[in-house]
This record gives structure tokens, sequence and C-alpha cells, in this order.
């Protein structure tokens, strides 16, 4: 793998390009109407953090919203948490999907390792999403009423959602990969309704039947009235066992004459719950408002991922993770949006790849963790395996991409590429730190932060830092933020997550350094950071050294503190047929050291089996440097979160071990 430097010069947009973006308009936009003329995206920037209302209102006026009540108020105060916006307005999410439809156009493509490419066009979307609809109203689903989903990625889940948040109900989803206490966790918190099932799933060409598990599920959620069953395993599966089952061939089967209905609430009632991942505990029920996600998707993915009717917008995704919900807000734009459910890496890597090409597709949104895998495996390269003419950008977030995945991409995929490595999270469903096709793409940075983010990096004292590593603060109110955690009655949850270091002002747990060309560069969770003699580091930067290894397929290290320093232990996985030799370790610890810094190399390093990840594959660095400290694994995490919880016996080991050996030598 080729070192490049962080901060190199890898594209740059040319002139037709900057003018043919939705974000050269909207500026046009604004000199017209607005009397408001910037010169640079950084100015536009400054104006939409600086004058937040003025901002917001023109974007309600540019994509010219949809309210049954007009607004008074744009935002009723910049104090955090506690601000609303525009509290008088009604509006309704749905209503906005399927305005101006050309309803002959895909709406959606879709595919699985059980599926075949399909499209689904915007009028047979209408139709279906009108058909649940009337069945949701005849179980008297009504507004504020809770209709959750365990389901696959596939086309029925849009139409549910959109049924349901056309009804001013609340959706709430999970992967059907999740474990059975991680989904009762969830869903039991948010007293459902209705429960959307699949009855299981095809992983890696394995099928896994979920019948008994969606049972259990059931079970413990008393308030439950009524099942619509999803046969996606098998087409005749047996779904009676639950509640009240309603099958979707029935529903799409009855007369198809209904017509949607827009129930169109306060902005700030709630579109949907979103869980964290609960690795430390139940997760966190995550409640965003119906005009917050409108406003900041219709600004996030037409500005920042230059969407529109033209587009076929990818991102690769499950039912749980926020990446989903803001997928399907690609249909806001009128664009195409791309759903694909299985193993990215099923029968090789080369699977999304030819996806993209069979699609057309223009946008490949997918995680930085599976272009670092395509960087490994030295026998891909889709620029030359496949037709990748319509694709014009990759985006990646979940974790930092270091600066040679974004070389990787312009190596291997294409050379005109605009490359937009985002950030952000499921507590704001979106990213407010991404790219923007009017600015150039540097190694290994962000390219802005987001219209309207008043996005920070602060030292401990709350000052603002340039070109130094900080917290990652958002200093003025945004509107995705969450309208608050669900029985959460005092606010203290909320409170003690976002708003305990800085005083009205919301803390990301992101550390965050802010060059001086105003680009970002992520370094990984801040509560995750290691600190060896006062200087920290984020792990990102670690992971970068330790993948320039040859043999090694992923790594995990933790900054355990002890009286006079600390011991910074590095696990690694080794690639099949590959050892963890001493000459393996020398190079470890060279490339920390040339690359990082002499303070921060290893104090020891291990080879593990497999590393524990999240459903969403994260890295589970703090649960698991809290069990190295001799916490019960029981008590900071939650297994049902984790895509291997086999992988964890190896650390639960590895503490004991190391709390005998320091007794005995007690």
């Amino acid at each position: 793998m080729t070192h490049i430097e962080e901060g190199t010069i890898l594209w740059t947009p040319t002139e037709e390009r900057k003018r043919v973006s939705n974000i050269y308009a909207y500026m046009n936009w604004l000199k017209e109407e607005r009397e408001k003329d910037f010169s640079s995206y950084q100015d536009l920037w400054k104006w939409s953090v600086h004058d937040i209302e003025g901002f917001w209102a023109s974007i309600w006026d540019y994509f010219n919203v949809t309210s049954g009540h007009p607004y008074e108020t744009i935002l009723t105060t910049h104090r955090m948490p506690g601000a609303k916006w525009f509290p008088e307005a009604t509006i309704n999410y749905t209503e906005h999907i399927f305005r101006d439809r050309d309803w002959n156009q895909p709406a959606i493509i879709h595919a699985s390792e059980t599926r075949a490419t399909e499209e689904i066009t915007w009028g047979q979307l209408y139709n279906q999403t009108a058909a649940v609809q009337h069945t949701l109203l005849k179980l008297g689903v009504s507004k504020g009423d809770r209709v959750v989903a365990y389901v696959s990625n596939i086309y029925e889940a849009v139409s549910t959602f959109l049924a349901v948040a056309g009804i001013g109900a609340i959706w709430s989803s999970a992967s059907p990969d999740f474990g059975t206490q991680s989904i009762i966790d969830r869903f039991k918190q948010i007293e459902p309704k209705v429960m959307v099932t699949v009855d299981g799933y095809s992983y890696g060409g394995k099928a896994f039947d979920r019948l008994n598990v969606i049972e259990r599920i059931q079970s413990e959620l008393p308030t439950l009235e009524a099942t619509i069953a999803i046969p996606f395993l098998n087409e005749d599966a047996d779904f009676s066992r639950l509640k009240q089952p309603i099958y979707w061939n029935d529903i799409m089967d009855a007369p198809q004459d209904h017509q949607l209905y827009y129930n169109r609430i306060p902005f700030n009632d709630p579109l949907w719950v979103l869980f964290s991942s609960g690795t430390t505990g139940k997760p966190k029920p995550i409640v965003h408002s119906q005009g917050g996600i409108l406003l900041e998707h219709l600004k996030a993915l037409t500005f920042h991922a230059d969407l529109g009717p033209d587009d076929r917008f990818f991102w690769f995704t499950t039912t749980g993770w926020m990446m989903w919900n803001y997928l399907v807000s690609g249909l806001l734009t009128g664009s195409t949006i791309i759903l694909y459910d299985g193993n990215p890496g099923y029968p090789d890597l080369k699977e999304l790849w030819s996806f993209a090409e069979e699609t057309n597709m223009t946008v490949f949104g997918t995680s930085a963790s599976y272009i670092t895998a395509c960087m490994k495996d030295e026998t891909l390269n889709p620029s030359t395996e496949f037709d990748l003419t319509h694709l014009k950008n990759i985006s990646s977030t979940g974790s930092p991409l270091p600066p040679e995945g974004f070389q990787w991409c312009y190596d291997n995929v294409k050379e005109d590429l605009w490359i937009a490595s985002a950030s952000g999270g499921t507590d704001v469903c979106t990213a407010f730190i991404l790219g923007v096709p009017t600015l150039p793409v540097y190694a290994g940075e962000l390219q802005c932060r987001g219209l309207g983010a008043s996005i920070e990096s602060f030292n401990e004292e709350g000052q603002p830092l340039i070109e130094d590593v900080g917290e990652l603060v958002l200093t003025e109110p945004f509107p995705s933020m969450p309208i608050y955690f669900w029985n959460d009655q005092d606010g203290s949850r909320m409170h003690d997550s976002y708003f305990d270091m800085y005083p009205e002002v919301w803390r990301h747990g992101d550390y965050l350094k802010i060059t001086d060309r105003a680009t970002c560069v992520i370094y990984g969770r801040s509560d995750a950071t290691i600190n060896r003699g006062g200087i920290r580091i984020g792990t990102s930067e670690i992971y970068r050294a330790v993948d320039q290894v040859t043999g090694i397929a992923d790594s995990l290290i933790v900054d355990i503190p002890q009286e006079d320093d600390s011991a910074v232990l590095l696990f690694v996985q080794m690639k099949p047929g590959q050892a963890l030799t001493d000459d393996v370790k020398t190079s470890l610890v060279t490339q920390i050291r040339t690359q990082c810094s002499p303070r921060h190399t290893p104090t020891a390093i291990y080879e593990v089996p497999e590393l524990p990840v999240t459903l969403n594959g994260k890295k589970l660095e703090v649960p698991i440097k809290k069990i190295l400290m001799g916490q019960s694994a029981d008590k900071v995490v939650n297994v049902g979160s984790l895509k291997n919880p086999e992988a964890l016996s190896f650390f639960i080991d590895f503490a004991h071990n190391a709390l005998q050996k320091t007794e005995t030598q007690q």
C-alpha cells in the first residue's frame, strides 16, 4: 500500500462541473432573490452559521416547503437544548417525497443475494405506499402511534415507512441480523402498535430463518396488535404464530385505488426513533422531528451530495443504521435510490462494483471499512473490470477514511471522481462535515463543514482551535438535533449525552481538526483517544499506520491508564495464512513511530482471532478498554448489538488472566 501525505490535492473540479452543481444554482438564487453575493463556499458557510435564521428560511423558500399553516417564528431560542424550529408550521415528510414526480421513471432499484435487480417506478411506489397506509389506517394506526420494522433493506420497507410518515405515526426499524434481546431492548421502550417483519434473510450465501426469534420478540411487546408479514427468505413462509398477521401480497392484491393521506403535523412532532448502537447499555431512543429531518435532508442531499432527478443514489446499509434513513431521503431530490441487501463481500468484493455497473450508479455510498477492505484485496481493480462511466461520486462514512483510501479510489476506480468523506451520526441522522462538488479533494480530509452547521473544534477550556485537534462541537442549534429521547421526561439523559462538557454547546464525541483551508480531519472518538504523557492522538492515525503493514487484516488499539502514564495495547487480526511474527511486530512499531510519534508506540502487541464489531461494523474501542480495566463485560457491552459476540471471549479471558497475574505479583 502506497503511503500518501495527508492534505495532498487529488482532484479539482472543472469550471463546468462547478456551474452544473446544485449549490451553484442555490448561490445564484441567493444573489437574485436575497441580494446575497458569495464569492466562495467558505463565505456562504459563514453566513449560514452567523445568520442561521436567515439561512434556514432561505432553505424553506428555495425548496418551496409545503405547509398547512405558515410559520411565524424560525427559531425560538439559540440556547441548547430547548431550541425549536418553525413552531407554528405544519408539514408532512411523505408529501414532499411524491411532489412533482414522473410516475413512469424509476424511484427505487433493488436487489439482494436472493432477488434479481428490479426497478420500482414512482407510480408503483405511490400505489404500494397508499395500499400499506390504507391497511395501517384500518388497523387504527394514527398520529403518534409507533410502527416498528424488523426488515431487510428491501423496497417494501421504504413503502411502509412512507405510509407511516404520511399518517404522522412514528417509525423505527432494525435489521433482522440484530440479536433477540437487542431488538427487545429497542422496541419495548417505545411500545409499538404494529410490527412489520420479514421471515428471515440471506447473508453470505447462508439462509437465516427468524420466525422463532420474531415470535419471542413479540411476546415481549404487550402493546403490539398486528403484524405486516413480508415473505422474503421463503415465499411460502408461515407467519400464523405472530400477532394478527397480514400478508404483504394480500395488501398488494387488494384494489389499488387508494389515495395517499398526508397528515400535516406540527414541524417539531416525531418522524422516527433511531437507536444508538447500544454497545455500553440499553440503546438510546433518539427522536427526530418530521420538519427538522425534511429541511436538513433536502439541504444535505441536494447541495452536499449534489443529487437530482438524473441521479442514481446508492449507500450500502441496513435498516438498522441511520444511513438507511438518509438513503431513503434521497427520494426527496427526485433521485432514484438503490437498495442492496446482503453481504457486500459475497461472493467477493467485486459484487458491489458489478452492481454499480449494472445499475448505472452515479453516487456510491459506503463505509470507510469497505474501501479499506478493497484496498487490501490486491486482485481488485474496478476501473479495468467494470464500466463505471456514470459514477461521479464516492462517499464514505462510519469511520475516518485514511489518505491511502482516497488515493486507491483514484488509482483503481476512476481518475475523474469526486470523493466525499463524511462525518455525522445517528444523533443528528445526517452528516454535518461532508463534501461539496465545487471544492478540491485533499487526501484524508473532509471537504467542508455543512451549511447551517456551526461546527468548531474546542479545547478543554471551550476555546476554538485551528490546525489543532479538539472536541467536535456545534455552537448553534441544528434542525435535525433530537427533539428528545423517548421516556427521558426531564431531559437529563439527552443533556448528559451532549451538553455536559460545554454549557449550551453540543459536544459530539469525536476529535476534530479544522485546517487553515477550512477542511476537516476526524481522528476518531474522543473517549478512545491515546494519551501518552499528556500528548493525545486519535486512534484513526494509529490504524492508518498499521494498515501499511503487510498481512494485517484489522486492528484495535486501547490506552489503559496507569499510575505513571499508560499502557497502550495493540491487538491485530492477521490475514488468513499470515502470523504475527517478531518481524511483523517490528514493522508495526516502526510504522507507528515514523507516521505517528515515538511516544505512541504500543507497549505490547497481541494477535487476536477476530475483533468484535457492532452490527454496523464499528470497532468496540471504549467497551474493550473498560473490560481491560477490569469492568464486567455484561455491564459495558450489549451483546445483542454485536455482529460477532464470540469475539469478545478473547478480551474477557485476557483481562481475567491479567488480573490474576497482578494478584499473584502482589
